[in-house]
């Protein structure tokens, strides 16, 4: 795999990035992770708040620089800095080097005999939905609920990652968030690649255990989200055994159909 070129530290000379052909606010790069500083920054990370537009107008980051935005959130008083997550680059293996559909199939066949009482084999993936809205136009929407005063990520912060696509924001941190269910987020980053594709994700949010993700074309049909309810399963079973819904069909009615904003949590 070819390694990208990491523009990250060509903030530390030049902290506005005009360099880049960003316009950046204050904030700091960080490279701390599990086994002490890493060789190049993993992310810049703004110090305040994000505001209204923030994230539009860091979008141009990721055509200048390869640079993808995310919001770095605090989730509900765990470890609110990067610093303090234990993030892991080291652990990580390429996204692009695993299949989306047989990641999922091994993670169904651990988890669903014990926590679903099923012998079903793993459905096979959801069909692509019938495109919608634009996918950056859905994240920059999705941001501005998120980051409005009353939501749960109203203090959240916007940083920078450099990545080939937001899908492997996670992997690039080395984000250990999943670490009871996966240790390498790489295999998790190729299903966010396969949504990417099928329903227009975005990474849009990262907490110390949570994920969250905008969906531009969600399933519209309850057999559609059925189907993508599957995959959340196997993706991160604690949506659904932890959650506040008593069975898969139910997620995927409330949390899955037509919904643009998708959200997982690992304990």
């Amino acid at each position: 795999m070819a390694m990208l070129p990491n523009p990250l530290p060509t903030l530390a000379t030049d902290p506005t990035g005009r360099s880049l052909g960003l316009d950046l606010p204050a904030g700091r790069l960080i490279d701390t992770t599990t086994d002490g500083s890493w060789h190049e920054p993993l992310l810049w990370c703004a110090d305040e708040p994000a505001r209204p537009g923030d994230w539009s107008a860091l979008l141009p980051a990721r055509r200048t620089a390869g640079l993808h935005p995310v919001l770095i959130g605090s989730g509900g008083g765990h470890e609110s800095r990067p610093e303090d997550w234990g993030l892991s680059p080291a652990m990580m293996s390429y996204a692009g080097d695993h299949d989306a559909e047989e990641v999922l199939a091994a993670f169904w066949e651990e988890c669903a005999g014990d926590e679903l009482d099923t012998a079903e084999e793993f459905p096979g993936l959801a069909p692509a939905a019938a495109s919608g809205d634009d996918p950056d136009h859905m994240a920059a929407e999705v941001v501005g609920i998120l980051t409005d005063q009353d939501s749960w990520l109203a203090r959240a912060r916007l940083a920078l990652v450099p990545a080939r696509r937001s899908a492997d924001i996670p992997a690039a941190l080395g984000w250990t968030g999943p670490l009871n269910h996966e240790n390498d987020v790489a295999r998790l980053c190729t299903v966010l690649r396969s949504w990417e594709d099928r329903f227009g994700i975005r990474v849009v949010a990262l907490t110390f255990d949570q994920l969250v993700v905008s969906v531009a074309s969600p399933p519209t049909t309850l057999a559609e989200a059925g189907a993508v309810a599957a995959e959340h399963f196997a993706f991160c079973p604690d949506n659904i055994t932890q959650g506040s819904y008593s069975a898969l069909d139910e997620y995927a009615a409330k949390a899955v159909l037509d919904q643009p904003v998708w959200s997982f949590w690992w304990d």
